[in-house]
């Protein structure tokens, strides 16, 4: 889970730093005696890889790489600072132009719905979710994903519906904020999966976590509680268990790969940030540790639009044909107002769900506008989208 709505305004201006820092990260190209430095004159250029055919390169005219950066930096900081739309989808439709328009007639000719993007490094930030074409969104048409390397990914098919999940969190914490929606969103997840009662505060332990996936083949792992990446030694960046924290140099000892966890959802703040060093962040890592999928976050997004995007998400996978398509129908599901507060409980899809009252309490203190792009955009799939 993330940070209280009142603590993301504390952190806006560390969000846009981060962009800054990936503005600055030279996307070199190196090989046996060679180093290619990157160029503000660079034109953009997209590799497309279809299923179908093969890998084909497209030059788009006029999309250099210091025009491209500087629109992906309005872009993420408009969208932090929740901008009115006008503000927003000015950068967003000349990004959309740029990296999917050129290619649209492809994916409309292959009748294409997902679509996995492999980044570099400066526009691994990209709410890729909120381009928009002047009249939709890039999610009204497609699920979206984020993938470190096509190589390096099990792209095999599983039935999640026939996994069984492992839910984990802690609300309170010794040396930082409470997380008051973290029960709520654990029992909501677990009711609608049909799972065992989840392990919280100081029951959410390592050791819980490997005697469960030793005596159960746990193909989903949830995990709501604080989280956070930054830039540096890796043993700075971690993700709080109830009784310590894991930093990101931990993560391969957990063992994920055995048995191989389908999907890991990292309910915490900036989960998919990384850097040169471990791309992606805990979502990358625990891509490469392993996990076939993880749903992380961009940015600190808030209790109210975390709670309302995980039940919405868990409440689709159940028959959604891939996962990706479930965070998209997550995120067209409060887009749309379809997801809601109201008399203490939480409305989704025409079902209604009782808040705690501590929940409630803290909730109704709070204002954010879900259907902004800020609220459902934050979370990324990274790895396969099915």
């Amino acid at each position: 889970m993330l940070q209280s709505d009142q603590q993301f305004t504390q952190n806006e201006s560390r969000n846009s730093q981060e962009f800054e820092d990936y503005l600055n990260v030279p996307d070199r190209i190196q090989g046996p005696g060679f180093t290619v430095e990157p160029s503000d004159r660079d034109v953009l250029r997209l590799m497309v890889v279809t299923s179908s055919e093969d890998p084909f390169l497209i030059s788009v005219p006029g999309a250099t790489r210091d025009r491209v950066l500087t629109l992906g930096g309005q872009l993420y900081q408009s969208i932090l600072e929740q901008a009115t739309e006008g503000v927003y989808l000015r950068a967003s439709q000349q990004l959309y132009n740029q990296l999917v328009a050129p290619i649209r007639q492809t994916l409309e000719e292959r009748e294409v719905d997902n679509l996995v993007f492999i980044m570099d490094t400066s526009l691994r930030l990209l709410p890729i979710a909120a381009l928009h074409d002047g009249q939709q969104y890039l999610i009204e048409n497609y699920s979206v994903g984020l993938m470190p390397s096509i190589n390096l990914t099990d792209t095999r098919f599983v039935d999640i519906k026939e996994v069984g999940l492992l839910a984990m969190g802690a609300d309170t914490f010794s040396d930082e904020a409470a997380l008051p929606s973290v029960p709520t969103e654990l029992s909501i997840i677990s009711e609608l999966w049909g799972s065992s009662d989840p392990f919280l505060n100081d029951r959410f332990t390592l050791d819980n976590l490997r005697s469960s996936r030793q005596n159960q083949r746990y193909g989903i792992l949830h995990l709501a509680t604080h989280g956070d990446f930054k830039p540096g030694a890796a043993a700075e960046s971690y993700i709080r268990f109830g009784d310590r924290r894991v930093t990101l140099d931990q993560l391969r000892s957990l063992r994920l790969y055995d048995p191989t966890v389908e999907l890991m959802v990292l309910s915490a703040c900036r989960t998919a940030v990384g850097n040169v060093e471990a791309e992606l962040g805990f979502a990358g890592l625990a891509h490469q540790a392993g996990v076939k999928t993880v749903l992380g976050s961009l940015w600190y997004v808030g209790d109210q639009a975390t709670l309302g995007l995980m039940t919405s998400f868990y409440s689709n996978l159940r028959n959604a044909p891939i996962k990706a398509e479930a965070l998209r129908q997550a995120q067209l599901a409060m887009l749309r107002g379809e997801v809601t507060f109201e008399d203490g409980a939480i409305n989704l899809l025409g079902k209604q769900f009782p808040l705690r009252p501590e929940t409630a309490q803290t909730l109704s203190g709070t204002s954010v506008n879900l259907k902004h792009p800020y609220a459902w955009s934050a979370f990324t799939m990274v790895g396969s989208p099915w």
